[in-house]
């Protein structure tokens, strides 16, 4: 397919050659044709997420149908920025994992309201932003060993797939051991379950927009079975004007009491996770997109996260979590995306969803919880990356794992194993002088469990 969109010329699909000038086509080797098919080829990978993030952010309280049209908002928004500021084939939209800590943990554990959970997003963003313009982000990611990227991915990763076994029900709580196994005759059960099937079936057959197809015929079956009500109402932008500009930025600096420490702690996760996910993201699509120079350096890499963080701002204040890079961006580049013009094309196809976002409301969580399954299976991937056999890499990695899952806590994974890996170095001898700003976090860390207990 790659093959034979190349050797298409260029001033056949673009006459006035100003797309080839403004992306380097020819100078990449694609051409408008193949750039249009893999950004579509992208966004089918990645379009669940206009069903499964106001899933999970709905159970913060917040309105779904306005989420799921803030979500199209902000993946079309990013995307599209990425494609014309940096010029890669590198698509964004809410963050799987961080969508998870913004409900599960910072709302509803924490008891922090959503319209200040989106304040936090947003000054996650600004932070963001001026630790890449200063150069500080640099300082983090060399003061975190790269074994410590691959345990938090895989955490997320166990985290997701856990709360849609939950949310199915085929998982539930047991007094006695904490977790068992629900009842898999149960309506919700036996509908994810067929879901899972579906959705491992057309992934296993390589088919684009598995997650997608899977979440819709789970709907339909649950539709024809009698357990899900739709009640089709005229759509209206204003379904977006319920979390649009609805960010409580006061109310972020007024976060105290029982919180302690809460805001920093929030604050830190939505940046950490998001420097973590973006990196591991960049590496992985630039690789294959054959645009990392022989020093593995990522060209424009300044512009790609100012983009990111300019996304995350955007899109808190339309209504959604923390915008991030998809990995799913290596499908397009996969059939021969290699500009920004990808990106672009992506952009307007969820632009265009945000005139159906509304109707995500009536697919219920026993077909988006299969999807939540699958995509945290496939998270756990990176943990190859990490030397086992070590034990200074393996216990800090383990704890990691271990600890987000548990706990329920993105946060408290980070702190167990950044903290091991301190005490660690420490025991063995082989802390420097460059672990400088490890041992700050990490006593960081023990500040926030000193003073917020088992919070």
């Amino acid at each position: 397919m790659t093959q034979t969109a190349t050797t298409i010329d260029a001033s056949e699909v673009v006459p006035s050659g100003k797309l080839d000038r403004y992306f380097a086509l020819t100078a990449r080797g694609t051409t408008a044709r193949t750039e249009v098919l893999a950004g579509m080829t992208t966004f089918l990978t990645m379009a669940y997420i206009v069903l499964v993030n106001p899933a999970i952010l709905g159970s913060a309280g917040m309105p779904v149908a306005s989420v799921a049209a803030a979500t199209c908002f902000a993946a079309a928004f990013a995307s599209i920025l990425m494609g014309f500021v940096a010029n890669t084939p590198l698509a964004l939209a809410p963050g799987m994992g961080l969508n998870a800590y913004f409900s599960f943990t910072v709302v509803q554990q924490m008891g922090v309201p959503w319209p200040v959970a989106l304040g936090c997003v947003f000054i996650s963003g600004v932070a963001f932003l001026l630790l890449t313009l200063t150069g500080i982000r640099q300082l983090i990611v060399t003061s975190i060993p790269q074994y410590l990227f691959a345990a938090v991915a895989g955490g997320i990763g166990l985290f997701i797939g856990f709360i849609g076994l939950k949310d199915s029900g085929i998982v539930v709580a047991n007094p006695a051991t904490f977790v068992a196994l629900g009842d898999l005759k149960a309506p919700g059960a036996a509908l994810a379950l067929f879901g899972l099937l579906v959705i491992g079936a057309l992934s296993v057959w390589n088919v684009r927009g598995a997650m997608l197809v899977g979440i819709l015929a789970t709907t339909v079956v649950g539709w024809i079975a009698g357990m899900v009500s739709i009640s089709p109402e005229p759509y209206s932008l204003s379904a977006l004007t319920g979390t649009a500009f609805q960010l409580d930025l006061a109310g972020v600096f007024g976060l105290s009491g029982k919180h302690g420490l809460g805001l920093l702690e929030i604050l830190f996760v939505f940046l950490f996770v998001d420097l973590f996910d973006n990196i591991g993201t960049l590496v992985a699509v630039t690789k294959r997109a054959g645009l990392m120079d022989a020093a593995g350096r990522i060209p424009g890499l300044n512009r790609i996260l100012v983009t990111d963080a300019v996304a995350t701002m955007v899109g808190s204040m339309a209504g959604t979590s923390t915008v991030t890079s998809y990995v799913e961006s290596a499908a397009g580049v996969q059939v021969g995306g290699r500009t920004g013009l990808t990106s672009v094309v992506t952009g307007v196809l969820f632009l265009a969803m945000m005139f159906v976002a509304p109707y995500a409301q009536v697919i219920p969580l026993a077909a988006t919880a299969p999807a939540l399954i699958i995509v945290g299976g496939l998270m756990l991937l990176p943990l190859t990356e990490v030397e086992w056999e070590d034990p200074l890499a393996a216990i800090p990695a383990f704890l990691t794992v271990a600890m987000i899952p548990l706990t329920f806590s993105i946060a408290n994974g980070l702190a167990f194993g950044i903290t091991a890996h301190a005490v660690l170095k420490i025991v063995r001898g082989t802390i420097t002088k460059k672990d400088g700003f490890l041992l700050v976090l990490a006593l960081l860390f023990v500040a926030r469990f000193v003073w917020m207990g088992g919070a």
